[in-house]
């Protein structure tokens, strides 16, 4: 990250506690279950990466300033378009009202930036995410720092240890630790960084299982709309 958006350096920050959210422990409100279902949101992912970023780094009231400097828009861009990171773009009557973007490797994801312009955009946008997440095969979603927002759907805080045992496990063996289990579901201690090729989640998975008369086309191409609220809610009721 970066000190401000005039920052022409950037600084690596490994948290002495990390945030992270079980994929299992999503805390799906009933009025958020009502704005899903609503579909008052029209959301989709990788359609909007660039115009993601730039809503994110965009001053706000309760931030002034950003973290995302040019060094940083440029690298995330071109992981997008090696297909190593991906957006979740939630609009409202055509308006980009909100959403998030991130990092994927193996079946770990780490989460980037939030943002929200309109009531519940955000969320909405999670939701989205981890149902996604939840579909595709991943065991871990990293949240970097903890927030209130974020532990009011789920967030928790684990030591630095505890949380580099469940990455190592997770891409070193294709997530066969499922992510909440705790400590000794996430591998034995002593274990070294493991090596790429990591075994990948299907970010596409969620679209062939909301839609799998239209599962073939899949592969086409990226870009992808999303299933409708009441399918990303059922999901989420099934894993929380």
């Amino acid at each position: 990250m970066a000190d401000g958006a005039d920052d022409p350096s950037v600084h690596w920050v490994e948290p002495r506690l990390r945030a992270i959210l079980p994929l299992d422990g999503f805390h799906l409100s009933r009025s958020l279950k009502k704005v899903l279902v609503s579909d008052r949101f029209r959301v989709t992912t990788d359609t909007a990466f660039r115009e993601m970023m730039a809503l994110c780094a965009e001053p706000a009231g309760d931030r002034p300033t950003t973290w995302i400097n040019p060094v940083i828009k440029t690298s995330y861009e071109q992981l997008f378009q090696l297909g190593h990171a991906h957006s979740v773009e939630v609009w409202l009557d055509g308006t980009l009202a909100g959403g998030l973007y991130g990092v994927s490797l193996g079946r770990a994801f780490f989460g980037e930036s939030m943002v929200s312009r309109a009531r519940d955009a955000s969320k909405v946008a999670l939701a989205h995410l981890v149902a996604r997440l939840i579909a595709g095969g991943w065991r871990l979603l990293d949240c970097q720092f903890i927030t209130p927002h974020l532990e009011s759907l789920g967030a928790i805080e684990i030591p630095q240890s505890d949380y580099l045992r469940r990455l190592y496990s997770v891409l070193s063996d294709g997530g066969g630790a499922a992510l909440g289990a705790g400590a000794a579901a996430a591998g034995a201690g002593g274990a070294g960084v493991p090596s790429p090729p990591f075994v990948a989640g299907d970010w596409g998975a969620l679209d062939a299982l909301a839609a799998a008369g239209a599962a073939a086309a899949l592969g086409a191409e990226r870009t992808t709309g999303s299933p409708p609220g009441y399918v990303i809610a059922q999901l989420l009721t099934k894993t929380s």
